[in-house]
């Protein structure tokens, strides 16, 4: 069921038309990186990077990750976005996520999911239906689906929204949403009407929708900023409960030659006291545009109100998820 009423939001006077107080800036080269996740309990970051993983502190380089005979691998040039298990337990099951576990799509005529243990151990973790093109993974760490992994894939113009379970039982939650792409999130119970939802931004629409539990998808805002292929919004992260001037967020920027956002094959990083200096606090949703990674603030109480606070390199390709660490 498809709701598009905007959910009592407020666009800000000028959105797009004026100087933003932020800006993202180039923190380090990776080849074909499409993704992150946030910090690990060690402190550092996955990185999904030409079809491979790697962690990273940051202020460090890349180190390998699972690369050894029972490692990681999946087809270069994809997009294999990728999320972060904090050791969630779903409903009725009597199994866990591993914490520290990385789960991470498989786009490929076998679709479905890989798990990566902390020790970089892999194995094939859930099967999607054949025919889906798998685009989006978060984890429940609301509870509202259960304590799930969530799945978007796009199939014939919509999205599939898939649960999995922690022994990888898979349901579907609906099979009409609109067709999203990208840094899905679930939204903390702070996020007005829309709390525990899965929030995902539409790059063709611009819209930034919310799903629910029972398949019901509702508008959350409209971005305000370009939108189509290869140019709207995509990525999306909500800021953590304690976040301050000492965090900094990062979102990947991937080199896609011949593309009108040709990307910079980099992770970009926003300063955390750039987002306290615009206002930006805990339980705030960052949404980035694929296309030059412009940036809004999304705030939902009674109502929820769109602010541009950031534009990163006009180059900029951007992808998957906003994830954030703090003492960066």
């Amino acid at each position: 069921m498809l709701c598009l009423g905007v959910g009592g939001s407020i666009l800000a006077n000028g959105l797009g038309m004026r100087s933003v107080p932020a800006r993202w800036r180039s923190f380090l080269h990776v080849p074909a990186v499409v993704d992150l996740t946030p910090p690990r309990t060690d402190g550092s970051l996955t990185v999904a990077a030409d079809g491979a993983l790697s962690t990273l502190q940051v202020g460090a380089q890349p180190i390998a990750f699972a690369r050894g005979p029972d490692g990681y691998a999946t087809q270069q040039g994809s997009e294999p976005y990728i999320a972060l298990a904090a050791g969630e337990t779903p409903e009725g099951t009597g199994c866990s996520f591993p914490a520290d576990g990385v789960f991470a799509l498989e786009p490929s005529d076998a679709p479905g999911v890989f798990e990566v243990d902390a020790q970089g151990h892999a194995r094939r973790f859930a099967d999607l239906e054949p025919g889906t093109m798998p685009n989006g993974i978060a984890f429940d760490d609301v509870g509202r689906f259960g304590h799930r992994l969530l799945v978007t894939a796009a199939v014939q113009g919509r999205t599939v929204l898939f649960a999995v379970d922690c022994a990888g039982g898979v349901t579907t939650i609906t099979r009409q949403a609109p067709r999203l792409e990208g840094g899905i999130e679930v939204a903390p119970s702070s996020f007005g009407r829309y709390g525990g939802d899965l929030i995902a931004p539409d790059e063709l629409s611009g819209r930034v929708y919310a799903i629910g539990p029972g398949g019901v998808v509702r508008t959350v805002a409209r971005s305000g900023l370009p939108h189509g292929q290869d140019v709207g919004v995509e990525s999306a992260g909500f800021l953590p409960p304690d976040f301050g001037r000492a965090w900094s967020a990062f979102l990947a920027d991937r080199r896609v030659p011949g593309n009108p956002h040709p990307g910079t094959d980099s992770i970009l990083r926003l300063s955390g006291a750039s987002l306290v200096d615009a206002s930006i606090r805990p339980g705030d949703l960052l949404i980035a545009s694929e296309g030059g990674a412009q940036t809004i603030a999304v705030r939902c109480d009674r109502r929820c109100s769109v602010r541009h606070i950031a534009d990163g390199p006009a180059p900029t390709h951007a992808e998957g998820h906003i994830v954030f660490a703090n003492g960066q």
